[in-house]
């Protein structure tokens, strides 16, 4: 209670100095996260003043809020962000190492893991979930085949939501079926496929499809079926509970497939098109939040799972003077910067300055532990053992409680950065850009790479050989957060696998 009572003193205070009333800061906002699939820090003109694709609903957003301008993903592929979005936790802690889970992948997250939306129902939310999963649910399997007549088995509902209607992974991903709350929506009555080949842009693996699946159709469904969950949370016959809506887009990744106004649109190519269909279709939910008289009671807060894609097609991009990186090295999958560095935008009328600009360093494991101090809910040994409060951001503060983070790349390859030194624990990029880690070993190059990002953002410069003492400092300080099993103060937890970070 102590330790309570001085967070809440020391965000108090800050508001209090900010311009913001501190009874203000103990309300129950609905709250909004939108994760989007794939998109750049680069590709939205809140974080990158030269980008060349309009998303003017984004920048809305932003000049309306804050944005981060040093938040990153802690994993830069989709589904070990989505599980650290989700339980403010280190996705390596958990039993998959590297990669990613398929569309028929078992259940990623136990019951008995604390998650946002297990924090949130018990502040006294309805809690819902619509879009993208990707961690993991469990089919009824009949002669290997599955049988989509009966039940869904542990999907977002035993993590705490109590509803949801997805797609069990990326949009890529078989089978096509709409999954609502344990029961899919339509049986599949063929199957359905595109290759690269047919269209390297809106290409998706062969598998079984549903009649009330349609691939150029997903986003705007899931915006609608956003929109009508909210209508319905806030409508005349809504009950008394603030609402929790968990938002998880399939776009800009592949398949990349704009529709009409938005196709041919950039005058870029489809990925530009695509990025500027989601931006509408964001502006549309803020519209639908500020019809409904919502708009000043909702934390709204948008970010992306990983960097872009190489499917965005970066040569083409790059001749309309078009950076998905926004000038840092690498793209989704890799260790570097272009891997994990996102847009993180947050906007709440009252309690968060409009048009603020935050260098302060986030990870996305820290909305658990911002949702938990603002829902009001006391911490727990587990549940956000790897996040920190934001709300003192929020309220003006320069920082928050972090001064360290851990990154971790599609091969499993961890970095950990303290202030402006980012140690990388791999020879090359850790994921797809060159060069690969066989190629890195095959040309002998230094099995860790230590950078300064205040003084070499792009990474181009390997400083191991000149500072060896702060490479052995980051490896000590990495071995504690790992063994710890949290980065966070409190008791010691264990992981739930042996986790082996050096190279």
């Amino acid at each position: 209670m102590h330790l309570r009572f001085i967070r809440l003193l020391t965000i108090s205070c800050v508001a209090t100095l900010a311009g913001f009333s501190p009874a203000a800061m103990a309300a129950s906002p609905n709250v909004i996260v939108i994760l989007a699939d794939d998109l750049g820090i680069g590709d939205i003109s809140p974080t990158n003043s030269q980008c060349k694709i309009r998303t003017p609903h984004l920048q809305q957003l932003a000049d309306e809020g804050i944005t981060f301008h040093d938040a990153h993903t802690p994993s830069a592929v989709c589904t070990p962000t989505r599980y650290g979005l989700l339980t403010g936790r280190y996705n390596w802690r958990s039993i998959l190492a590297k990669g990613v889970l398929s569309g028929t992948s078992k259940h990623l997250i136990p019951a008995d893991r604390p998650t946002i939306a297990h924090l949130m129902r018990e502040a006294g939310y309805h809690t819902a979930m619509i879009g993208k999963w990707h961690l993991g649910w469990d089919w009824e399997m009949t002669d290997g085949n599955i049988d989509f007549s009966e039940p869904v088995l542990n999907g977002p509902d035993i993590n705490g939501f109590d509803q949801y209607y997805a797609h069990c992974g990326s949009l890529d991903m078989p089978p096509y079926v709409w999954v609502n709350t344990g029961h899919a929506t339509a049986i599949p009555t063929r199957e359905e496929g595109v290759t690269a080949k047919q269209d390297p842009y809106g290409w998706y693996r062969k598998g079984p499809i549903a009649p009330d699946f349609v691939i150029d159709d997903v986003l705007p469904h899931l915006f609608n079926k956003a929109i009508s969950h909210v209508q319905t949370q806030t409508g005349p016959a809504a009950s008394e509970k603030p609402f929790f809506l968990y938002l998880a887009l399939p776009a800009p990744h592949t398949p990349i497939v704009p529709v009409p106004p938005f196709k041919d649109a950039s005058g870029m190519n489809p990925y530009a098109d695509f990025v500027m269909q989601v931006d509408h279709h964001v502006g549309e939910l803020m519209a639908a939040l500020q019809a409904a008289g919502a708009d000043k009671d909702t934390l709204f807060i948008f970010t992306s799972d990983n960097g872009c894609s190489p499917q965005a097609n970066f040569k083409v991009l790059a001749k309309h003077d078009h950076d998905p990186s926004r000038g840092f090295r690498g793209y989704k999958a890799d260790i570097y910067e272009g891997g994990h560095r996102v847009p993180l935008i947050a906007r709440w009328p009252g309690h968060i300055a409009p048009g603020t600009n935050s260098d302060a360093l986030v990870c996305l494991t820290d909305i658990y532990s911002t949702l938990e101090a603002i829902a009001e809910v006391p911490r727990q040994d587990r549940g956000g053992e790897d996040g920190f409060d934001l709300s003192p951001v929020f309220a003006g503060a320069q920082t928050s409680a972090r001064d360290t983070l851990i990154s971790h790349s599609i091969g499993g390859s961890f970095a950990i950065r303290q202030g402006p030194w980012k140690l990388c624990l791999c020879a090359g990029s850790g994921g797809w850009s060159e060069p690969r880690e066989p190629l890195a070993k095959q040309r002998n190059l230094p099995e860790m790479q230590l950078f300064n990002l205040a003084d070499d953002p792009a990474e181009e410069k390997n400083l191991i050989a000149e500072h060896p003492e702060k490479a052995t400092e980051l490896l000590a300080l990495l071995e504690e957060q790992v063994t710890n099993g949290r980065c966070t103060p409190g008791k010691k937890l264990s992981n739930d696998r042996e986790v082996a970070w050096l190279p």
